[in-house]
């Protein structure tokens, strides 16, 4: 197997019992095989699966993604909006490493988007993670002013949501439309 019609890029070779056959990844999207018998047998041959984009889904989208924001002349081609709508669910459902890759593609869109290309009150569930690490960072005195990276990007990432709804002129809306009422109730009562 190969993903080049000559056998010669990405070869898998397999021969004998299908305890031999381990799985590969194979880079594009073709997959060239060959099956050549022996002979010496009279079974049938052999069968395999193949599994399009299964491994490295997130990371190839990821990639993709960051290239095409970092390409001036393709964002204007690009439907942010919806762009934007589907990264923030990213954000929400994804942990580790793979959260902190979705919040830098929403700071690389807050940052080439034109004013009301994002809806910034679907920060919500972000917004909520990240009030929630500042009040345990203000706990932590292990160690002091020191913010993890996914509090860091997220700090970053309303920094500059809040520049831009201030350009707005909705910075009172857009908190609002953030923060829960009983969020609310306990503000006004400190």
């Amino acid at each position: 197997m190969s993903s080049s019609s000559d056998f010669q890029q990405d070869r898998h070779s397999f021969s004998g019992s299908p305890q031999k056959w381990t799985d590969f990844e194979l880079p594009g999207d073709t997959l060239y095989y060959r099956f050549t018998s022996d002979m010496s047998n009279t079974e049938w041959g052999y069968k395999f699966t193949v599994t399009a984009g299964h491994l490295g889904r997130f990371q190839t989208g990821f990639e993709i993604l960051k290239q095409m924001l970092s390409e001036e002349r393709v964002i204007p081609h690009l439907p942010l909006a919806k762009i934007w709508e589907w990264q923030v669910g990213v954000a929400c459902r994804q942990t580790g490493h793979q959260r902190l890759k979705a919040i830098h593609l929403l700071l690389k869109i807050v940052q080439c988007s034109s004013q009301g290309d994002c809806d910034l009150t679907l920060l919500k569930p972000l917004w909520q993670l990240f009030t929630h690490m500042e009040n345990n960072s203000c706990h932590d005195t292990a160690k002091p002013g020191i913010l993890l990276p996914l509090h860091r990007a997220l700090a970053e990432l309303f920094f500059l949501t809040e520049n831009r709804v201030t350009e707005l002129g909705s910075l009172q809306e857009y908190l609002l439309a953030l923060n829960t009422e009983d969020h609310l109730h306990r503000c006004t009562a400190q």
